[in-house]
């Protein structure tokens, strides 16, 4: 999913109106189910704004860790922000199961979160911006096997019922300021 620079330039006009909630940063969270488009529109939005992307995917310990992911992400990288000091995470690496090499996430003006939960309600203190991200089950399924190989899809199945009931008790959809589709449209 690409999107076209008429959305781009509504999305950064957005994020460049927001206020910076994170310690004088705008944070902005590009949520939605995974095989969306998220990791391409963070790239396109972290081009556009010349700001650090940091992925939730650095960040679960694995395919059960989804809102260990988000905590993790409050406790590493935006409290230490909102405090004035650089985030610092470690990245989960999956083939070898277990925490690698660590990274800063310097103060700035914009920082972007992408992955699955990273608009948990958890991340509203900082007045974030959240783009919703969103395609059809069977899209997203097709796009993350084609990445992570067949035998993943006992794991995408599970991994998916979960984001229904994390999406759900957060209200993720219902919260965020702008949705973009599959292919790169904003919605309502």
């Amino acid at each position: 999913m690409t999107v076209s620079d008429p959305v781009l330039t509504e999305l950064v006009s957005a994020i460049e109106a927001a206020p910076a909630g994170l310690g004088g940063c705008r944070l902005v969270c590009v949520d939605g189910p995974a095989g969306s488009g998220k990791t391409t529109l963070a790239a396109q939005l972290a081009w556009s704004l010349n700001c650090q992307v940091v992925h939730m995917d650095d960040l679960y310990p694995g395919w059960t860790g989804m809102e260990q992911g988000a905590a993790l992400l409050r406790d590493w990288v935006l409290d230490p922000l909102a405090h004035g000091v650089p985030g610092r995470y470690q990245r989960y690496d999956w083939p070898l199961g277990t925490y690698a090499e660590r990274h800063t996430v310097p103060l700035a003006d914009v920082l972007i979160v992408e992955g699955c939960h990273s608009a948990a309600l958890s991340v509203d203190d900082f007045a974030p911006v959240i783009i919703w991200v969103e395609a059809d089950d069977d899209v997203r399924l097709a796009r993350g096997l084609e990445r992570d190989g067949a035998d993943a899809a006992e794991q995408w199945t599970r991994w998916m019922a979960t984001e229904r009931e994390l999406y759900a008790a957060h209200r993720t959809r219902e919260r965020a300021h702008l949705r973009i589709d599959g292919v790169g449209r904003l919605v309502n």
